[in-house]
């Protein structure tokens, strides 16, 4: 897609605090700049409102996390200003409340409507969380990111599959390079963690809560064969303080203190995927997308995932990973045994499909493009 400088995008969502949809919103600001256009923002703010001020883009500070009914019919007025002063084209939501604000103000306008269905939300609450969850589906165009969430708007909500685009959410294939990492990135993880020297690191990052499955990789680790494998387990615990507390006694249980070491949280993810000889999801129900998988792939390192949600849509069992029956901890060794004992030319090839494939599908440069696609159908 070529664009006019005249090119102006809103895109909508509560908070740029970190997490995959408000770096999905960074990234696709970054992609309308690129093209010459002009990429508005509008949240309560957070951690990445200074990267997307430095991609180019514009911030309008709303109270969009709010779900009180009168703060979200406040803020249509508001969005409804910000449409016609600064001549937006096109408005893109990606989370339910604030879109429910957009979708009346950009209807209000007369200007597309575009939603970014992140996840398979909750319908605890029967029909009256449903149609609040529907709004996902009213766009001009609705973005899922995955088969399986395209496959799930269809059957709960009914959503027309003419005007859904699937689009996987894209990883920056440049930053997560194995050839571009500084070995002292690595050995500095080394030794903030006191990693021991004589192990394999079998990684499982992310926010350390029971749907992430953390303590199914704990009890795997009884069945892995392999005897210099140890679990790497990385990530913030707050808020999750009991379940923390129940990983540490299941460990000392099961006497797998030197085969399991819990990590605090880590902003240099390539370094820690360098540092990996196997990523791990463990997810208990299927992940929308599954960043961490991807990631991974795109460093070359051997993935091992549940076979469901979107990791399944990524890894080519054999080829570029292993899945592996959910919630199976036996099977989830046996995968995390297949890959430790590659031989090295059996590693290289698969890291090399393993990046080929993360390049083609799940790059950051190939989610922007698709985005922009979808705009110009409505442009």
């Amino acid at each position: 897609m070529t664009a006019s400088p005249q090119l102006t995008v809103l895109q909508v969502l509560p908070a740029l605090d970190t997490g995959g949809v408000e770096r999905g919103t960074v990234d696709i600001a970054e992609a309308i700049v690129a093209v010459g256009g002009r990429a508005l923002v509008a949240s309560s703010g957070g951690k990445l409102e200074l990267p997307l001020l430095r991609s180019g883009a514009e911030h309008f500070k709303l109270p969009l996390a709010s779900k009180n009914p009168l703060t979200i019919w406040a803020n249509v007025g508001r969005l409804v200003q910000i449409i016609k002063d600064e001549g937006v084209e096109l408005v893109h939501a990606r989370s339910r409340a604030p879109a429910w604000s957009a979708y009346l103000a950009a209807k209000r306008c007369g200007v597309p409507f575009v939603t970014t269905f992140h996840g398979a939300y909750s319908t605890k609450g029967g029909a009256i969380k449903r149609a609040y969850n529907a709004v996902m589906t009213k766009g001009d165009r609705a973005i899922a990111v995955s088969q399986g969430i395209c496959e799930h708007m269809q059957q709960v909500y009914g959503t027309d599959p003419e005007k859904i685009r699937v689009i996987h959410r894209g990883v920056d294939t440049k930053d997560l390079d194995p050839h571009a990492i500084d070995p002292k990135r690595v050995v500095y993880l080394y030794e903030q963690w006191k990693l021991p020297d004589d192990k394999r690191f079998v990684t499982l990052p992310g926010r350390i809560t029971r749907w992430k499955g953390q303590h199914l990789l704990v009890e795997a680790m009884r069945h892995v064969q392999t005897p210099d494998a140890c679990a790497l387990i990385v990530g913030p615990g707050e808020g999750h303080e009991d379940y923390v507390l129940e990983l540490h006694e299941t460990i000392r249980k099961h006497g797998l203190e030197d085969r399991v070491i819990l990590a605090d949280a880590c902003s240099d993810m390539a370094s820690l995927y360098a540092l990996s000889d196997v990523v791990v999801s463990a997810s208990i129900r299927p992940e929308p997308f599954g960043r961490i998988t991807a990631e991974a792939m795109a460093m070359g390192i051997p993935t091992v995932a549940p076979a469901y949600g979107g990791a399944a849509e990524q890894i080519l069992h054999g080829q570029t990973g292993w899945l592996f029956e959910p919630q199976n901890v036996q099977n989830m060794a046996q995968a995390i045994d297949h890959a430790l004992n590659l031989t090295p030319e059996q590693r290289n090839q698969q890291a090399a499909a393993a990046r080929q494939r993360a390049l083609d599908h799940f790059s950051k440069g190939q989610m922007a493009q698709a985005t922009l696609n979808v705009y110009a159908e409505l442009l």
